[in-house]
């Protein structure tokens, strides 16, 4: 009997959590795949039943693959380096090194930043003639340069932002793995003779593995999520050079009022990245050490 009330009073504290979880998550990504099979309603008209044939049109879309061409070359310049760069900045603040609070608190500052702030002040960096790397550049003899108004350049941008702006934040959780880490293990390798590099590839790396596995699947839904930089720095151009899925989602859907075609573009973008997931744990899990 009171194995069956602790079943029942578990359950309602944990109504709340299903209610909400159900009603913004699970929900409307049924409604999506829905209406990815209908075309979008026009004023009396309501919508038709077209099948598959939302999907049948990405693969003639030229933005549609543009984007997702770009969308791949982001992430695959952005999640290396943003990890790399935020391991090595945990190494660097979890050592005996002076001044390791401030280089903290600089280095997590970036996070702390709204995405539109952020944005505007390297929009200013990149503005052509005046811009702050136009400045530094010219002390070279270096020409001016639109950084964001060039093709070549326009993605390249975006993604220094990036790992500007996310490496600070992958930080604190390799910091959090790091001091977990007991110090026994490095005096013990300490005795044997190892060196930093042989300890760190054979102990701390594969001590990290969870974090990293966490920190790498974060990494890349934020690679396919990024929107506001987009909007304020680029407006997906020039020529679609710039243009990332979810900003031609979001095109689709409330610039040229298609959410048929959006809704399928979105189901596409989910299915995307539960595949990067089930590949990540797949290759990653037999690498991971939780103990």
């Amino acid at each position: 009997m009171t194995q069956g009330r602790n079943q029942i009073t578990a359950w309602l504290l944990l109504l709340p959590a299903v209610v909400l979880l159900a009603a913004f998550t699970h929900v409307p990504a049924v409604m999506t795949l829905v209406n990815s099979f209908y075309n979008t309603p026009r004023g009396v008209r309501p919508a038709k039943f077209v099948g598959l044939g939302h999907y049948s049109d990405m693969l003639s879309d030229p933005v549609f693959l543009a984007a997702l061409k770009n969308n791949a070359i982001y992430a695959i310049g952005t999640v290396p380096v943003a990890i790399g760069l935020a391991m090595l900045m945990a190494l660097i603040v979890n050592s005996s090194i002076r001044g390791k609070a401030l280089l903290r608190m600089s280095f997590f500052l970036p996070t702390i930043l709204p995405m539109i702030a952020v944005a505007n002040i390297w929009l200013f960096f990149y503005t052509p003639g005046y811009g702050l790397i136009d400045r530094f550049l010219g002390l070279f003899g270096f020409a001016e340069r639109n950084w964001l108004g060039d093709g070549s350049t326009a993605l390249g941008s975006l993604m220094v932002l990036a790992v500007w702006k996310e490496a600070g934040f992958f930080m604190i959780f390799y910091l959090a793995a790091l001091q977990q880490i007991s110090p026994s293990l490095s005096e013990a390798a300490a005795l044997e003779g190892a060196g930093r590099w042989y300890f760190f590839r054979r102990v701390t790396f594969p001590l990290l593995m969870p974090t990293t596995l966490f920190v790498l699947i974060n990494a890349i839904i934020n690679s396919f999520r990024l929107i506001d930089h987009v909007i304020v720095m680029t407006r997906g151009g020039p020529d679609n050079a710039s243009t990332l899925l979810l900003y031609y989602i979001y095109q689709t859907a409330f610039r040229f009022w298609d959410t048929g075609y959006a809704a399928a573009l979105t189901m596409v973008l989910l299915a995307l990245l539960a595949a990067l997931a089930f590949v990540q744990f797949g290759i990653l899990d037999r690498r991971v050490h939780y103990k």
